[in-house]
């Protein structure tokens, strides 16, 4: 459906989207993820047709419309600040762009009615949208993109103006009326647990280049690099030295315990080797006296999060980690010890660089 072909922007010396390729086929949700100034939202401007490739194209369907203007595009956008017309009401600026293309008012009035249905907003279609809350203003504009009924939806983080709850519940009705409509979008967020909750598929990006795409489930369990692991989720990284390797797996030794870790494309696989291991808060439990493979610490701090209570604890002779446990296993101040989870997947990768 879309395709980035060795997709390049630059302005003047700086490099924003540096060769990135990629393909999203009919009906996926695929977000774009990465920090501030990575390069997402001038990869979207670029498939929307308000950014002009460097170099690369941008392919959708059998057409290159790299060149192309926005209107002559044929796709859908939703905008951070959603972009509505203040002095419109609600059904006119869902009809805005019905009227700018040519559509007739005999064919324009359904598509207007069905987008404002499929929001559930067709009550409000006479109302100012000064009038209307933060999050009716977000369904509004969805409603804009979806009446020309376009076959790529892109959203700019839409949500990112909106109440935590508020946020939560319209991302999960945003996912079920994509699926239901059977369209393909591309959102833009820097917020993983948004991009984890809406996707298909995630791409992240780090300073302009593609890092890894894959699932939400494959890229928390494998990241590719530490890059990509530390900025999806919690990570702990546990200075390391390679003991030996079998396939892309390695024994490892971590302070005096010897643990089995995944090894990454850039991990050292020679004995002996620095490396670095990366394990997730909730791969480690606080532990028993003479537990295999543990390490000594003392808990910092405990902080309670809901669904689960976080432990910062020094290592000793090492780094500081986040243990993720049950309420009340420890006290700040206390001695424990840390094991992995019988079923946890440590990552090694290369050292960090000096």
């Amino acid at each position: 459906m879309l395709r980035l072909e060795n997709l390049t922007r630059r302005f003047g010396d700086t490099v924003a989207v540096d060769g990135v390729s990629l393909e999203v086929p009919a009906g996926e949700f695929l977000t774009l993820l990465g920090p501030s100034g990575c390069g997402k939202t001038t990869t979207l401007r670029m498939i929307a047709g308000f950014e002009h490739p460097t170099s690369g194209r941008v392919v959708l369907g059998d057409r290159d419309v790299s060149t192309l203007p926005p209107q002559k595009r044929d796709v859908g956008m939703v905008f951070q600040n959603y972009a509505l017309f203040p002095h419109l009401d609600v059904w006119e600026n869902v009809a805005f762009g019905l009227k700018s293309r040519g559509d007739r008012r005999d064919t324009l009035g359904p598509k207007v009615e069905r987008a404002l249905a499929l929001v559930e907003m067709a009550p409000y279609a006479r109302r100012k949208v000064q009038a209307l809350s933060g999050g009716q203003q977000q369904r509004v504009a969805l409603a804009r993109a979806l009446a020309p009924e376009p076959p790529l939806l892109l959203l700019d983080e839409p949500l990112s103006n909106l109440d935590a709850a508020l946020r939560e519940r319209t991302r999960d009705e945003l996912r079920a009326l994509l699926k239901q409509l059977g369209m393909t979008a591309v959102f833009v967020t820097h917020d993983q647990e948004e991009a984890f909750a809406l996707s298909d598929r995630v791409a992240v990006l780090n300073r302009g280049h593609l890092q890894q795409v894959g699932t939400p489930e494959a890229l928390y369990a494998s990241p590719v690099n530490a890059f990509v692991a530390s900025f999806l989720g919690r990570a702990n990284f546990f200075p390391a030295t390679v003991d030996s390797v079998e396939g892309d797996r390695a024994a490892v030794r971590v302070g005096g315990a010897r643990w089995t870790a995944r090894l990454a494309d850039d991990a050292p696989r020679a004995a002996g080797a620095p490396a670095r291991v990366m394990v997730r808060p909730e791969a480690l439990e606080l532990a028993a006296d003479g537990a295999e493979g543990a390490l000594a610490g003392r808990v910092l701090d405990r902080r309670f999060a809901g669904a689960a209570t976080f432990y910062r604890v020094a290592v000793d002779g090492g780094p500081e980690v986040l243990v993720q446990g049950r309420p009340h296993e420890a006290d700040a101040g206390d001695v424990v010890r840390l094991a992995l989870h019988g079923r946890a997947q440590p990552v090694a990768y290369a050292p960090e660089a000096a």
